[in-house]
Formats: structure tokens, C-alpha cells, sequence
């Protein structure tokens, strides 16, 4: 608590004044009865998600302002709250804003949150009610997509729905990119916001080349790659929706249809079983872990993807490869990919580590902010 780390676990505890109930605010003290913070508390290893470091009278619309005024401020010093070619960021990413258990996404007029803790679900209606005055005109409708993403227990009786306002999608623009974002339907929030800087980083090495997309699921990459002047992009994804999603986007920027192809297909069985080879190959799927009970059949599991991977790659070839799985570090996924290299047999290089960008920011006192990592490589 002292290097402000918002989380605290169960085995920390040393007693209770009473029973609080899920969700409750619960204030922390030491064994010398100085205060620490205030958080929510929910049953699980990780009992309490602090909220605040410093004494606060309630949770009220108040409270709840300041912290998302704080996170737009940051957002409007990256230039992404007015920025002339995108229109779609995150707002509030958990703990890198100072407010575990919440995720809120911007798609023009409309914010679409997601509540990972019971705490922050419970407080959604103040929440809503103090973010049209942060965001002003440029909010329309919020929309609250919290059932998948919390405790199931709790989740039964949760429905999706707008706290503000209506609509299931929206076309919002990255980069000068058209995408349309179904948030209603969609995975996540409706789009994967942190691949936006990767995306723009593949469009340096992609012209004239074939480039192959695997888990493309809207096609991000896809869009991306056929602007920069990609010769052929192929696009594949075991789900039938998220390819009639990449055709969508591909139409809705006109970059030619006859330069991709949108494949269903479960992508490891189709690098087994090929005989094509790429230019470019993205590899990014969805976590193999959430938790570190899994995570040494994730470490495999990206392993063997990967070794399919460079097989598939033409001498010469470029592979972007991520993990979106918090417990597989940034280490430990490094070296998965050394195995992988190590048996394909092939000499491979490393042009950029890749991350997750500012508006996902790293709070320094939680390292357990930085999901997401990937490797461009280059494979002889």
C-alpha cells in the first residue's frame, strides 16, 4: 500500500471490523490503525481494488468526476480527444487511470463501459451520471457491456444495455481508417483499440507484399495493410461474423476487394495444413490464459502457434506476433518465441517489441497494467 499498489490480496488481511458485502467500500488501515486507502472489496484472491489513497467521504458523483476528468485530461495531452483522423480511444484503462475494475472505450459520440469488478457495477449509475459533464457535447449514448466480464455469480442477473442514450454500432474513424464497431455484439468493447499503433507500424512493411491476418477478427491488420498497398491480404478467423466484419471494413475504405480474401477457419489447423507462404504474417490471438493456473498450456499453446507461424513465412518474411495474456510477461513471452524459432531451424531477428499505446497507460506502481506484448520479426 505504501508503493501504491491498488491491490490487495486476501492472505494480507489481518482481520475485518464486520463482514462487508461484495461490492461494499471498505477503508484500509494498518496494524497501527493508520489509514491506507479506500477500495471495493469482492470475495477472490485479490479482496480488495483500491479506489483512492487518500480519505474520501463516499464514492459520489463527486468523487467519480474528478477521476474521469483526470483521465480525459490525460487523453486530450496525447491528442486523441480532438484529433482529426481518429475519433475511437480508451477513456478509462482499470488501474493505469487510478480505477480498478473499469474499462471504458470512446467510438465518436458514444462510451461503451465494461465493469470487471462488482464495486464499479454497483457505482455504474453515478459513474453515468458524472460523464456527460466531463465529455460535454461529444457524448451521445453509454452503453454498459459489463455481463461477460463479471464475476458469474453476480453476472445472472446482469443485462447489457444504454445508461445513456441508443444504438448498437457506429462507423468511427483510426488513422483515417473507416472501421465499423458493433459493441453490442462485438468482442470486448467492439474493437481492439491497442493494436492501434501495431497497425500503423505493419503498414511501413507491407507494400507489394502478400500479407496474411490470422485471428483478423474485424480486420484491423487487414485494412490497414491494403492501404499501405498490400499486393494480397487474406484474412482468417474461426468466426463466420468476424469476417463479414473484415469484409465490411475493406468496402467501407474501398480498398479493393479483389486484393483480399476473408478465410473461416481455425487458424492453427490452416498453418498446419497449407502450402502457402507470406511476405507478412499477423499472429494475434485471442489470451490462452487468464490465470497462472493456465499459463503453462498458454506458453505451449504460443509456442506451437508460432513455430506454424514462421513455417508459413517466405525467406525473408516479417511476423507480428502478440499475447494479450497479462500472466505471460513480456520475458517469458520473448523466450516462447525463441523456442519457437529455435525449432523452426530458421535465423530470426528483432525489429520492434510492440506494445499496448498511451491511452492503455502503465500505472508505474502496477506492473500487472502491461498486458499486452508482441514481436515484429524478421525470418530468414
Amino acid at each position: 500500500m505504501r508503493r501504491f499498489h491498488p491491490w490487495i490480496f486476501s492472505g494480507a488481511i489481518a482481520r475485518w471490523d464486520a463482514e462487508p458485502e461484495e461490492g461494499e467500500t471498505v477503508e484500509i488501515r494498518s496494524h497501527r490503525d493508520d489509514f491506507l486507502a479506500v477500495g471495493h472489496y469482492q470475495k477472490g484472491s485479490i479482496s480488495v481494488r483500491v479506489c483512492s489513497f487518500e480519505p474520501v467521504e463516499a464514492l459520489d458523483k463527486a468523487f467519480w468526476h474528478a477521476k474521469l476528468k483526470s483521465a480525459y485530461t490525460y487523453r486530450k495531452s496525447l491528442g486523441l480527444t480532438h484529433h482529426p483522423d481518429t475519433n475511437c480511444y480508451r477513456l478509462v484503462h482499470g488501474e493505469g487511470d487510478g480505477l480498478p475494475g473499469l474499462i471504458m472505450d470512446i467510438y465518436g459520440t458514444t462510451a461503451v463501459m465494461q465493469c470487471h469488478s462488482i464495486g464499479m457495477h454497483k457505482n455504474r449509475h453515478l459513474i453515468a451520471a458524472a460523464l456527460p459533464e466531463v465529455l460535454g457535447k461529444k457524448l451521445e449514448a453509454l452503453y454498459d457491456k459489463s455481463k461477460e466480464t463479471l464475476p458469474p455469480h453476480y453476472a445472472a442477473e446482469v443485462r447489457n444495455g444504454h445508461l445513456l442514450g441508443g444504438g448498437n454500432g457506429a462507423i468511427v474513424k483510426e488513422n483515417g481508417h473507416s472501421f465499423w464497431v458493433d459493441w453490442s455484439e462485438g468482442q470486448k468493447t467492439g474493437f481492439f483499440l491497442d493494436q492501434r499503433d501495431n497497425r500503423e507500424l505493419l503498414g511501413r512493411y507491407v507494400k507489394g507484399k502478400s500479407v496474411l491476418n490470422a485471428f483478423a477478427y474485424s480486420g484491423g491488420f487487414s485494412v490497414y495493410a491494403l492501404a499501405a498497398g498490400a499486393r494480397q491480404v487474406w484474412s482468417a478467423d474461426v468466426s463466420e461474423k468476424a469476417i463479414a466484419w473484415t469484409h465490411r471494413n475493406v468496402e467501407l475504405n474501398r480498398l479493393g476487394a479483389e486484393r483480399h480474401e476473408g478465410i473461416v477457419v481455425d487458424v492453427l489447423q490452416f498453418f498446419n495444413h497449407t502450402d502457402n507462404q507470406y511476405d507478412v504474417l499477423v499472429v494475434d490471438p485471442p489470451a490462452f490464459a487468464k490465470s497462472m493456473s493456465k499459463r503453462h498450456n498458454a506458453v505451449q499453446a504460443y509456442k506451437r502457434l508460432n513455430l506454424a507461424a514462421i513455417k508459413c513465412l517466405r525467406p525473408g518474411g516479417i511476423l507480428f506476433t502478440f499475447s494479450c495474456s497479462q500472466v505471460v510477461d513480456k520475458v517469458l513471452f520473448y523466450n516462447t518465441i525463441v523456442a519457437a524459432a529455435i525449432e523452426s531451424g530458421r535465423k530470426v531477428r528483432v525489429m520492434h517489441y510492440l506494445e499496448q499505446p498511451a491511452d492503455h497507460p502503465v500505472q508505474l506502481f502496477h506492473p500487472e497494467s502491461s498486458y499486452l506484448k508482441g514481436l515484429a520479426l524478421y525470418v530468414e
